[in-house]
Order: structure tokens, then C-alpha cells, then sequence
């Protein structure tokens, strides 16, 4: 499936700001799964170069400013070939141990209901605890958006018993630890069926199984990842894997507003896209030349 995304965040800043700094996680890489066709990142309609890996492999850019700005307006648009792989994400090229995804964060604590919560699924293999595990925290954690904020924990939230997918993501990543499964936090988009545009990413957790690697887990949707969705970014919780975070020297009220829409390319933009992949080829012996 050929998906088309733009994801824009708007940042105003009512009393103007003199530096603002940005870490921008918003180059998706290419795995099995997903193969990136076009993909461009702007700041104020310029051009964003030199992302590079970081620690856990996602492509990552600093942007910043020394001037006086009264907002920042961050586009990433492109086009992402996507495929069904059951929900494995293989073929990342990482060269780390996943251990390191064990650790604690502040977000992903396990509290005590948690681990009674993990230590319910207890019968099957790796695979069918980690499936009924998705389950058993989307049946204590209603979605229900507005009651929880950006830092509420993963205990918190399942003592709140409601949530977004941050919630869900962030309990079943508790839980998984506690279990001594490796689990990260996964930012990234998804594809609805009825194209509605969303306000936000969306968020699911990937957890090691022996024997097959990543695999996804969408706790929100009851799902395993499938061609709907393009993975973004990683990390131990919401806040390390967030696609954009930011700081500014500013004085008075702060405003954000952000807009994803994501669609299945049509036959035109598919036909768009083979053509500038084949001027690309015609045109890149020609500059090595130069």
C-alpha cells in the first residue's frame, strides 16, 4: 500500500521568542515492511537536512534559531510504501541489545496494579501472553480522550481506567517489562478507513519475542500492525520517542496546534511518483559526472 502523509505542528508564541531549539524525530527509516518513496521536513518552509541516527537507530535533526520569531510552523510530507508483515518489524538494522528496553522510565513505572495486571496472563506462549496482555489492558483502560495528559503515567492511567493511546501504549509497555519482555514506545501514523484526518500521531508498543523479533502491538485497536500503519520513531516511553520536541525563550501565552492527515495514494500520485523516481535515474550519472 502507497500511503501519503503530512503531519504539521504550529507553534505561536504570543509575546515573541528569541531562540527556539527543536529535536525533530520525523524521517521515518526504511524496514521489511516500509520503504520511504519521498519524504521532506520543513521549518517555516525551509528545508531540513542532516538527520542521523540516534541511540536506537530513528533518523533525528536539531533545528535552531537566534532571532526574534512569533511562531514555528514544522511540515513533514512524503510518500511511504507500506506491507503486511503479521505485525513483525524486522530488517531495522540495529545494533544494540534489546535489554535496554527494560529500563524503568518516570511514564512506564510499573505500579502495583500493573504488575498484578501482568502477572494475570499467564497461560500460552511468548507470543499468545504478549496478545492477551494487549487485551487484558485495552479491557481496564477504556479509550476515552481528554482525561489524561501527556505526562500522566501508566499507573496513573490504569487507575484512572480511561485514556488515549499514549495510555494504552504506556501500560502494556509497563507490564511487558515487568514480565522481563522488552517493550518501546513506537510513534508513528495510522491510515484510518473512513480517511478521516487526525489531530495528532498515533502510538503503539513493539516487544520483543524469541524467535520472531519486534512485533507490534496496537493496544488501542485491538491489532497487531498492519500496511495501515508508518512507523516514525522510538523510545522507552511517549516523551523519548515524541516526533517533535521543542524549547523557546518566550515570554507570554504558548500555543500549539498540530494536524495529521494520512491517505492512500491515489493511481495519479502513484503515476507521479514512478515518473520522479525515473527522472532520478536518468539524471543521477549525469551529476556524478560533475
Amino acid at each position: 500500500m502507497k500511503l501519503i502523509v503530512r503531519h504539521q505542528t504550529s507553534y505561536s508564541y504570543g509575546a515573541g521568542s528569541s531562540r527556539v531549539a527543536m529535536l525533530l524525530k520525523l524521517m521515518p527509516r526504511r524496514h521489511h515492511g516500509q520503504r520511504v518513496l519521498e519524504w521532506q521536513v520543513t521549518v517555516n518552509d525551509d528545508p531540513v537536512f542532516g538527520f542521523a541516527p540516534n541511540g536506537y537507530g530513528d533518523l533525528e535533526a536539531l533545528w535552531i534559531r537566534h532571532r526574534h520569531m512569533t511562531g514555528v510552523n514544522v511540515v513533514a510530507t512524503g510518500m511511504v510504501e507500506t506491507s503486511d508483515t503479521n505485525g513483525i518489524i524486522s530488517g531495522l538494522d540495529e545494533h544494540f541489545n534489546p535489554r535496554i528496553y527494560l529500563r524503568e522510565t518516570a511514564l512506564t513505572e510499573p505500579s502495583a496494579a500493573i504488575r498484578e495486571l501482568a502477572g494475570s496472563v499467564r497461560d500460552g506462549d511468548p507470543l499468545d501472553r504478549l496478545h492477551a496482555l494487549s487485551a487484558a489492558v485495552r479491557d481496564a483502560v477504556a479509550y476515552r480522550p481528554g482525561i489524561t495528559r501527556p505526562e500522566t503515567t501508566a499507573g496513573e492511567a490504569l487507575m484512572i481506567g480511561g485514556g488515549v493511546c499514549q495510555d494504552h501504549a504506556q501500560i502494556f509497555i509497563s507490564a511487558a517489562r515487568s514480565l522481563g519482555v522488552p517493550a518501546r514506545y513506537v510513534a508513528g501514523y495510522l491510515a484510518t478507513q473512513d480517511g478521516e484526518a487526525l489531530h495528532e500521531t498515533h502510538a503503539w508498543a513493539e516487544a520483543m519475542v524469541p524467535g520472531l523479533g519486534w512485533v507490534g502491538f496496537d493496544t488501542s485497536n485491538r491489532v497487531c500492525v498492519t500496511d495501515s500503519y508508518v512507523r516514525l520513531a522510538s523510545g522507552l516511553d511517549a516523551d523519548d520517542a515524541a516526533p517533535v520536541r521543542g524549547s523557546a525563550m518566550a515570554a507570554g501565552t504558548i500555543g500549539i496546534d498540530a494536524d495529521v492527515r494520512i491517505a492512500q495514494a491515489s493511481d495519479d500520485e502513484r503515476e507521479q511518483q514512478l515518473q520522479k523516481q525515473q527522472q532520478q535515474q536518468w539524471t543521477l550519472p549525469a551529476r556524478a559526472r560533475e
